[in-house]
């Protein structure tokens, strides 16, 4: 029987560093047994604050994900990088975390459906985002190479392209919209920062839908987001951050 994730913590939530107390991530090479503190499932993970305490990714995104989904039912905005922000100002997103994984498809697949007029398409394929976006693991992009706003475009011309692994030209696209998204991240290095890999998977996804699809999501060549989440990031590039204000 698959088990019933509650939350059981009551304190109050940080949205950035460690949700419990607020202290400092601390990542490590090896994987360790660790409990979540909400949940109480027993995991394997890497990363712990410095207190030593443990969320999973369910329960670090489980009411922030419901929130992106609602938004992006609901609106009929056609700019995937205006809703990105006006989410990520809501409280339970935080400044880190695998919420954005999802957040990124979703923008782009309200976007798509908005301008095309097919909003009856959008909350199916809103669904199917959500569902396919727990799969990618916080701390991808560190780990595995592959962060998961990069991850969250290919998964979005996925969705639109109705792309299986046995399609044949769209499954390229798929994966040099994620490959284009990866390069673009990755040129501009670390620390990670989920609020500007967002900004350049979503820039990346809307030069590519315009490119590949005649569609075109918002003036990127005029509207470069400023961020205002900076002071929330201990790890901030600063002026090496295209979008630092």
């Amino acid at each position: 029987m698959e088990k019933i994730h509650k939350i059981t913590y009551n304190k109050t939530k940080h949205n950035y560093d460690c949700m419990v107390c607020g202290s400092e991530l601390k990542y490590f090479e090896d994987f360790k047994k660790v409990e979540c503190l909400y949940c109480h499932g027993n995991f394997k993970s890497n990363v712990t604050c410095e207190s030593g305490h443990y969320i999973c990714d369910l329960c670090h995104s489980m009411d922030a994900n419901q929130a992106i989904e609602n938004y992006c039912k609901s609106t009929d905005k056609t700019n995937p990088m205006e809703m990105a922000i006006e989410l990520m100002k809501i409280p339970v997103i935080n400044m880190h975390g695998p919420e954005h994984h999802f957040l990124v498809p979703a923008v782009l697949l309200a976007s798509y459906y908005n301008i095309k007029g097919e909003k009856n398409f959008k909350d199916k394929k809103l669904s199917i985002a959500k569902t396919r976006a727990k799969d990618i693991k916080g701390g991808f992009c560190g780990f595995y190479g592959n962060c998961g706003a990069a991850v969250g475009t290919g998964m979005y011309i996925s969705i639109v392209t109705e792309t299986t692994p046995l399609s044949k030209e769209n499954w390229g696209l798929v994966n040099i919209m994620t490959g284009t998204s990866l390069i673009s991240i990755g040129n501009i290095g670390g620390p990670r920062c989920c609020k500007r890999n967002l900004f350049v998977a979503i820039e990346e996804a809307a030069k590519f839908t315009e490119k590949n699809f005649d569609l075109k999501m918002y003036d990127y060549e005029k509207f470069t987001p400023k961020c205002s989440f900076k002071s929330k990031n201990k790890q901030c590039l600063q002026l090496e951050c295209p979008y630092y204000a």
